[in-house]
């Protein structure tokens, strides 16, 4: 027995060396080629640039999440992420160069000064915009709250600029931008992200709709495009509809001496009401923990399209000359012990990992559940499609230039859920005023097809493909009416935007959601939902 431990000590030291060795072999040639390069390439190199390039390189090649963060980078990045500094509560975008107040915030610093979607920003502080890029302009905005910020600002039908200050606050974008009943009995809660109070706000909305209707059947929370957020507030929100002391994740990292796991920690606040999760492809990270511990302890029905896939841990670490790198250091893993983290990457997305090629786990009631990329629901229904004229209108903001035309002069318009859009005819006669270009699949492929011809001097085929594309131009106002049902819908969105903001939208599309309507029906059919669990 000595003579075996013995023999693995040595080989653990010797493996331990090898790789000591390695990665000082592999630093000396690396230091080698950067003073090669810089000493001897033909043409004048930037030092600073050159390295740049190398550790860029190298993060991407591990996860979308490592990145590298430079001096000059710091103090923006730590503005974006200290909840003290903010903005001046506003979603703002470069529209065919200029920058436009595509959303401000209820409650906020832009809307308190007089700001509405579509006002044009031309500067800040006297410093022209045209020219500058997003990121740099959102640099400028952002900052310590109650300091001044002066803009020069077209409003939208006007032609004249005005200087506009705004005091930066700490702007509050609501969590749970709505919550009500979606039908008798059944109550909805939006949870947008996973900032502070999030659990907080879920269970003030639980509680008030409980005290509305002491019969209420069942809860629907709705996870959809929620990128995650804060930890301790998946624990807690999963806490409001489980036991204290229920393991709810646990980390596991390269140093076993960090690994922690994460409990409830008090009396739940309603252990029995039938709940319902909606998730996307977009819903990630906290929102996949939470998801993921219903669907492994057996407490809802997960309705809608496998998550993202994200279940990796990051941890910002100092490096010298004040620069940063922020690392990931850890998974996350639920109750059923799978990881959520899809393992492979494509243009910095995770890769769609086929069922047969993921591991088996199984829930409390002993359903079969798979770990990496992301979480199955247990009700799969297919993703909303947008027909590609509806995103060509949302990608050239024809739909946000037209209902700030449509808004103008309007103070009120008819309640959420009363409003209806009825002037498509004077929609389609704003985009040919706008000159609203666009382009199908098929005139895409058309155009490659003319342009390699044209490039191997193939000209036979030239009219005929010219005569095509001619048909298919007029066939614009087709397509349109056809997507015209899912037009409309953004329409009545970004209207009741205008006029009701968040809550208003989120309420505004609930009537022809077939994600919640398949979860009323799931929670109004106890025998259905509670063979979907496993429940004997």
């Amino acid at each position: 027995m000595f003579v075996i431990l013995a023999s693995s000590g040595i080989a653990a030291v010797t493996t331990y060396q090898d790789k000591l060795f390695e990665i000082s072999k592999n630093l000396e040639i690396f230091i080698s080629v950067y003073k090669e390069l810089n000493t001897n390439f033909v043409d004048e190199l930037d030092p600073s640039t050159l390295m740049r390039t190398a550790i860029d390189a190298m993060t991407k090649s591990l996860d979308p999440y490592t990145n590298y963060i430079s001096e000059s980078q710091a103090e923006s990045y730590w503005i974006s992420e200290d909840e003290k500094y903010q903005g001046i509560g506003t979603r703002v975008a470069l529209v065919d160069g200029r920058l436009r107040i595509i959303e401000p915030y209820k409650g906020g610093p832009a809307l308190q000064a007089g700001l509405k979607a579509g006002d044009e920003i031309t500067m800040i502080e006297g410093v022209p915009l045209k020219g500058k890029k997003l990121e740099e302009i959102n640099a400028i905005m952002r900052g310590i709250p109650g300091t001044n910020l002066r803009l020069t600002v077209v409003p939208f039908g006007a032609e004249l600029e005005k200087v506009v200050s705004v005091v930066r606050g700490e702007v509050n974008i609501p969590n749970v931008p709505y919550s009500g009943f979606v039908s008798d009995g059944i109550g909805y809660i939006s949870l947008t992200v996973f900032t502070q109070n999030a659990a907080d706000n879920i269970a003030k909305a639980l509680s008030e709709m409980k005290e509305d209707n002491p019969g209420m059947q069942g809860v629907i929370i709705d996870l959809r495009q929620n990128g995650g957020g804060l930890l301790n507030e998946a624990v807690s929100i999963c806490n409001l509809f489980l036991p204290s002391n229920e393991i709810i994740v646990t980390t596991k990292g390269k140093i076993k001496e960090r690994d922690q796991s994460f409990k409830t920690k008090s009396q739940p606040l309603d252990a029995e009401i039938p709940v319902a999760v909606l998730i996307d492809k977009r819903s990630a990270s906290a929102s996949e923990i939470v998801s993921g511990v219903i669907q492994d302890v057996d407490r809802g029905v997960l309705i809608g399209q496998r998550s993202y896939g994200k279940g990796l841990v990051q941890n910002t670490k100092d490096l010298p000359y004040n620069a940063r790198i922020k690392l990931t250091t850890s998974k996350y893993y639920i109750p059923s012990g799978r990881c959520i983290q899809g393992v492979e990457y494509e243009n910095g997305e995770p890769k769609d990992i086929p069922d047969s090629q993921r591991s088996k786990f199984k829930t409390r009631n002993g359903r079969t559940v798979l770990d990496g990329g992301g979480v199955t629901p247990d009700i799969l229904l297919p993703a909303r499609q947008i027909h590609s004229v509806t995103q060509a209108l949302l990608d050239q903001y024809m739909i946000f230039e037209y209902a700030n035309q449509f808004c103008l002069g309007k103070d009120s318009i008819a309640a959420v859920g009363t409003f209806t859009f009825t002037e498509f005819d004077g929609f389609l006669a704003f985009l040919k005023k706008k000159n609203f270009h666009y382009e199908s699949n098929a005139e895409k492929l058309l155009k490659q097809a003319r342009e390699d011809l044209e490039k191997n001097q193939k000209v036979t085929y030239a009219a005929e493909i010219k005569q095509l594309e001619l048909k298919m131009q007029a066939n614009l106002e087709e397509e349109l009416k056809e997507a015209k049902p899912q037009i409309i819908d953004e329409i009545e969105k970004e209207i009741v935007s205008r006029y009701y903001f968040q809550k208003g939208k989120v309420q505004q599309t609930l009537d022809d959601d077939p994600e919640v309507r398949e979860a009323i029906s799931v929670l109004k059919d106890m025998k259905r939902y509670k063979s979907i669990l496993g429940v004997k």
